[in-house]
Formats: structure tokens, sequence, C-alpha cells
């Protein structure tokens, strides 16, 4: 399950909805209006394989990779989100749910990086063409 965070605009969701890109947005779709930061790792953790894309760049830790799930930090414009999930979600390392899940993941524009469970290195990735 795909799920944005809410601060991410409606037009990006809807953006990604008209790429049929199957996605969830907090406050609409799932979870509850006004979660906290705090609520979002008990509130992925209660879904089944949930990758959560955030502009929150607070998620980018080691410490929060967990196997049931996949963070992606995202710093980029908001009025891009919808165009570096669906990036993301076609990228070679990342374009299935079980090479997502145990990874937190940071996007921009120029690569993305990454924090793999029980690994202590961070790795760097070019965007794929």
């Amino acid at each position: 399950m795909n799920i944005l965070d809410e601060q991410i605009p409606e037009s990006q969701r809807q953006l990604l909805r008209s790429w049929r890109v199957p996605i969830r947005q907090i406050g609409h779709d799932t979870g509850q209006k006004g979660l906290k930061d705090y609520q979002i790792i008990p509130f992925l953790l209660q879904r089944r394989r949930a990758t959560f894309f955030t502009l929150d760049f607070d998620f980018y830790r080691r410490d929060l990779c967990h196997a049931r799930y996949c963070l992606v930090c995202m710093g980029i414009k908001k009025e891009e989100a919808a165009m570096y999930v669906r990036r993301l979600l076609h990228h070679p390392e990342f374009d299935t749910v079980t090479k997502r899940m145990g990874k937190v993941i940071r996007v921009s524009s120029t690569g993305l990086a990454m924090w793999r469970l029980h690994v202590e290195q961070e790795a760097y990735f070019d965007w794929a063409d």
C-alpha cells in the first residue's frame, strides 16, 4: 500500500490517481486527519507492507528501518511530489514492494540515498533513465 503524508497537496494525489498509481493519503483515504509524526510508525506497523511518502526529513533515519514498511523522504517541491513518487516506484531498485520493504529512502532531484535494515552504510543511486 502506497501512502501519502497529508502535507502533500490534493492536486498531487489526484495526479497520481490519474496515472493509475495506487495511493492513499492520510486524512483522506486512510488514517485520521492531523496524525502526528510520532503516530506515523505505529500507524504503518498496523498496515500491510506500506510505503509512506513524506516531505518531512525527520523520518530519514537509519533507526527507523523496519521489515514491515518503507519510508520515503522527498526533498523536492511539494508541487513535484507526484512525479517523484511515480519515478521512485518505477526505479529498478525500488519497483516492487518487496524491494522497498526495510528501507528508508531519501529522494532528491539529483538521486536517491537509502538506509537498509541491518546495514550500517548508506547507499546511493542515480535516477534510472
